[in-house]
């Protein structure tokens, strides 16, 4: 329990998030949705007090007396309870948003019940819309219904239970509540204003939804993901469902922009669309969690991305609708999270350049295809075009993983990734029959892999490196092995796992990205996938009680709800960078899943790639 953030700008980290698989709303610990865009998680806001608390607009439903707050999700469900305990009484307001693959309830409502649970409180009501991230004019107005709201293409209604006062854009109010006594909020957004619907039914049918789909084993079961974790993987399970779009299968890197990754800084980026550079892990992690109809509709959707694009035209990201146009802006008129600026939307690394997306994109094909996917002759056809692509660019340089803006390199990562793309396909073509170059693509294969020892690799440093030339080091270099470029037990490897671990770590808990230069002012904060990263090479090298240890000091980084931003100030532990994000619940996922697996756990599926292909050190159950 904690007091309520007097702070315009609450912490990144208390606040709970909410969806329907289309959009997204963050709460905040005061009862303020202070994050909606809408109707798609792409699309402008409706509330972004997160960016700026003057000008971005808010929902807020809280007490009118001070109070602490707490907040909890329904077990096993994506529906938000923040509960308020008042010198008179305790409310809780559950806020939820019926997903958009359940045609019961109008999906577009997003819902608010006020109840009182013991003694007596009074709430405050405030809806405060600004329309286009706080561009757009706002018209405000009662009716028979509540309050409408409109912007230029957007509209509201707020059902209110007590009527609300307008003034100078605000609609506000006041309701006491006894104990027993609820009060519901609907905010009904474009396309949902005549529609009908039971708020009770609703919120029922959400936690049913939630509860039906989530991961579940019993005590007798010999679950990969056993441990004191496994309720962690769960969130972490949720947390990739609900940035699932409903009807493409894409899987946004987070809900939210330019969250920043220094305070007051600029780092700050709009991560609300789909990296392809994920497929590979992503995949993995469904895959085991059993959620094969999530990871076959994403495979299906970059796939398609694949068809409809020359391998040379393959961007490193797309709008979860498949948008390739995703022009980089800045919103000058918000003053930012705590002053970070500046807001963009959009995002110009769309148009970089970066080849490791290739060999992430044939992670995923292979992991696909070991869990019994068979590709037909279309599928196949693209697949040859991305490695033959390949062949002929893998030694040029790249804006690298990471997106650096400091001028291209030739980046270890992406020449491995490369390698990736031709050893993959090359077990393919030789699986559907030599259907392939197969001669000309080993050559290739082997070049690249000559090619990196040689240059990627620094005596005087004991580690892969950044980039040829350079003695920086990069998280990067803990996925060598991992994607079977060597073996765990290769002294290269184990002196890259070291040296990452002395240079990089922090506090025998987080890793940072790398220490090299980016383009870039200020500093960033130590990131979470990376700290997955060097708990999973630490596991397959033999190093499980140390791994274990990492991994168990991590979680303890967990928000209470079970939620991680990008990244963690490692002085603070503060979070930084968009929130909740993909990529840091995706690495929760694979790090419990080798951690499980070296220790004896299995599934029904084939052992993940770390295992299959890295030629882990330690025999499982050691």
């Amino acid at each position: 329990m904690a007091v309520a953030e007097s702070d315009a700008y609450p912490p990144i980290e208390a606040y709970g998030v909410v969806g329907n698989r289309e959009t997204c709303a963050l709460v905040a610990p005061d009862g303020s949705i202070d994050w909606f865009p809408f109707p798609h998680l792409e699309s402008p806001s409706i509330f972004a007090a997160i960016l700026d608390a003057d000008r971005g607009g808010r929902f807020r439903v809280a007490p009118t007396d001070a109070f602490e707050t707490a907040q909890r999700y329904v077990d096993d469900t994506n529906v938000l309870e923040t509960t308020f305990y008042a010198d008179g009484g305790t409310a809780t307001v559950t806020d939820f948003l019926p997903p958009a693959d359940r045609t019961d309830h109008p999906r577009k409502v997003l819902y608010r019940k006020a109840a009182c649970t013991d003694g007596a409180v009074d709430l405050a009501v405030e809806l405060e819309p600004r329309f286009e991230y706080g561009r757009a004019e706002t018209a405000i107005e009662p009716v028979e219904q509540g309050i409408l709201t409109a912007g230029a293409e957007e509209r509201t209604l707020l059902e209110s239970p007590i009527d609300l006062e307008i003034d100078d854009g605000r609609a506000t109010g006041e309701s006491s509540l006894e104990a027993g006594e609820t009060a519901w909020f609907l905010l009904r957004c474009t396309g949902s204003e005549d529609a009908t619907t039971d708020p009770e039914a609703a919120l029922a049918e959400t936690i049913e939804y939630w509860s039906d789909w989530v991961h579940s084993c019993g005590p007798d079961d010999d679950c990969a993901f056993e441990g004191p974790w496994h309720e962690q993987v769960v969130r972490s399970q949720l947390v990739l469902k609900l940035l699932t779009h409903a009807e493409t299968g894409a899987i946004a890197a987070a809900p939210t922009t330019s969250l920043p990754e220094d305070i007051g800084g600029v780092r700050n980026w709009d991560y609300r669309f789909n990296w392809l550079r994920d497929a590979g892990f992503t995949v993995q992690a469904l895959l085991n969690l059993g959620t094969v109809e999530e990871a076959s509709d994403y495979f299906d959707w970059f796939m398609d991305r694949c068809r409809a694009a020359d391998p040379a035209t393959i961007q490193p990201l797309y709008g979860l609708h498949g948008e390739s146009d995703l022009e980089e802006r800045e919103l000058d008129h918000l003053a930012g999270y705590r002053g970070s600026r500046p807001v963009r939307i959009g995002n110009g690394a769309a148009e970089q350049r970066q080849l490791d997306v290739y060999g992430e994109l044939l992670l995923a094909v292979d992991e696909m295809r070991q869990h019994g996917r068979v590709l037909d002759d279309d599928e196949w056809e693209r697949i040859r075009d991305v490695v033959d692509y390949v062949r002929d660019v893998w030694d040029e340089p790249d804006a690298g993983i990471w997106e650096v803006r400091g001028g291209e390199k030739q980046f270890v990562y992406s020449n491995v990734m490369c390698w990736v793309a031709l050893d993959r396909g090359i077990e393919i073509a030789v699986e559907r029959g030599g259907d392939a170059p197969l001669a000309a693509w080993r050559e290739t294969r082997e070049a690249i892999r000559t090619d990196v020892l040689e240059n990627g690799y620094d005596e005087a440093v004991g580690a892969f490196v950044q980039s040829y030339g350079s003695d920086a080091l990069d998280a990067t270099g803990l996925l060598l092995p991992l994607v079977g470029f060597l073996p765990f037990d290769d002294d290269r490897v184990r002196g890259t796992i070291d040296a990452i671990e002395r240079e990089l770590g922090d506090d025998d808990v987080f890793v940072s990205r790398y220490d090299g230069d980016d383009g870039l002012p200020g500093e960033e904060g130590a990131f979470v996938l990376c700290s997955c990263w060097l708990v999973d090479a630490l596991a397959l090298s033999g190093r499980v009680e140390a791994a274990q240890s990492r991994f168990e000091s991590l979680l303890e980084y967990l928000n209470p709800l079970g939620l991680f931003a990008e990244e963690i100030d490692p002085t603070t532990g503060a979070y930084l960078g968009n929130y909740p994000q993909a990529f840091s619940h995706i690495g929760i996922v694979n790090s419990a899943l080798y951690l499980g697996y070296v220790r004896g756990a299995e599934t029904s599926g084939p052992p993940p790639m770390g295992i299959r292909l890295g030629e882990p050190a330690v025999s499982l159950g050691e």
